[in-house]
């Protein structure tokens, strides 16, 4: 829940307990179908798909269980990120989770690769929280960058050289085959590259 909740998930409070919201594109309705089978406890539902869009989504029950995580992430009513966030962003599979909501490829053929989470509805502060998360509990080097978007400057985090081998071996176990274009190709990952 931690890394959705960091990407595309959503905690509503339109009753008087939260329940998360969870929806993708016809594309990743195998990543929504995954998402299930992991919260099928938690879930009023197999996941459907809406009409007039054909996006799947699938919602979990309205739970007081769920009401420290829309505290954490929504204490005034905005996602943040919370200032706990280094003490429950510990697993890679929340990181895999993140990724595979928000995260970008940078690709060059051959010769370079990078990849990127879009954190720019984050503040440029909560941005730099994520990067010592990053660092600290994953040993991922990675920096913020601001990006210029329709006239106006927004942070994104970035995992360049010296973050992205690491960041690779603990995201990729868990990516879908949906988000397999997510990753570099095989002659660039790192077991490659060092024998290069």
């Amino acid at each position: 829940m931690v890394g959705t909740l960091l990407g595309d998930g959503y905690l509503s409070s339109k009753s008087k307990d939260p329940h998360l919201e969870l929806k993708q594109s016809d594309e990743k309705k195998e990543y929504v179908f995954w998402l299930y089978k992991e919260l099928e406890n938690l879930c009023t539902s197999a996941p459907k798909q809406r009409k007039d869009n054909n996006q799947w989504y699938v919602n979990t029950h309205c739970s007081s269980e769920l009401m420290h995580l829309r505290y954490w992430f929504y204490p005034e009513g905005v996602k943040i990120v919370p200032r706990n966030i280094e003490k429950i962003l510990v697993n890679p599979l929340s990181l895999a989770i993140w990724y595979m909501d928000d995260g970008t490829l940078d690709y060059r053929e051959k010769d370079h690769y990078a990849f990127r989470l879009t954190t720019h509805s984050f503040t440029p502060n909560d941005n730099q929280r994520l990067v010592s998360v990053l660092n600290n509990n994953f040993e991922v080097d990675a920096t913020v960058q601001s990006i210029l978007i329709r006239g106006k400057r927004y942070p994104r985090i970035h995992i360049g050289v010296m973050g992205r081998d690491q960041f690779y071996n603990l995201v990729q176990p868990y990516i879908l085959n949906c988000f397999k274009h997510k990753l570099p190709p095989l002659y660039l990952t790192p077991q490659r590259l060092g024998h290069l």
